[in-house]
């Protein structure tokens, strides 16, 4: 039988609390403990809603995901769509204090049927003319680039020395919009 927990608390809250001690303290000061003492309960009130720190991890990274694909507007074809994709993944992991590690580190969601998840990844990209594999491997390529970017976008001192070199942000865009347009398009 569950017990009763702080008046209020849902997993929503929990979530929202977590990206406040997230931009605070950082990757590294977030923990249940300092969450618990940010929402003014006791630790163990958070066990009732989560497993682990790793599962708040994955739903954290979850949220800075669905925050990118919600901000794609309509493309007119697939190499559009991940360009734009990147940029606004780009911007999802820029919005949160160590966004791009937090996503880099965190558990994939445990989800009852893995092939329903994939479909539902892939889902902008097939209806633009991709297959499932290729969406995801193209995916797969997007994000790690805007992964590794968005690591030096993090260093202050690398950020800056790369945007006086090159000018940090129009790089960003000509090396996505180049990689996708080296993607070979679908033979079928």
């Amino acid at each position: 039988m569950r017990r009763p927990t702080a008046p209020g608390l849902d997993r929503q809250r929990l979530l929202a609390a977590a990206f406040e001690v997230l931009e605070k303290d950082g990757l590294e000061g977030l923990s249940m403990r300092r969450l618990a003492a940010h929402l003014g309960v006791q630790a163990p009130a958070i066990y009732w809603h989560v497993n682990d720190k790793a599962e708040l991890l994955g739903m954290m990274a979850r949220d800075i995901y669905a925050a990118a694909y919600a901000a794609v507007p309509a493309a007119r074809d697939w190499r559009e769509w991940l360009s734009l994709f990147g940029q606004a993944l780009r911007q999802s992991f820029s919005s949160h204090r160590d966004g791009a590690r937090l996503c880099a580190q965190a558990q994939p969601p445990a989800t009852a049927d893995p092939a329903s998840h994939a479909h539902r990844i892939a889902g902008e990209l097939m209806a633009l003319g991709l297959d499932q594999q290729t969406a995801l491997m193209f995916q797969a390529a997007v994000i790690s680039y805007a992964l590794g970017w968005s690591a030096f976008e993090a260093n202050g001192p690398m950020h800056q020395f790369l945007d006086t070199l090159m000018g940090f942000d129009d790089n960003y865009r000509i090396g996505l919009d180049a990689m996708v347009a080296g993607f070979p398009s679908p033979s079928w």
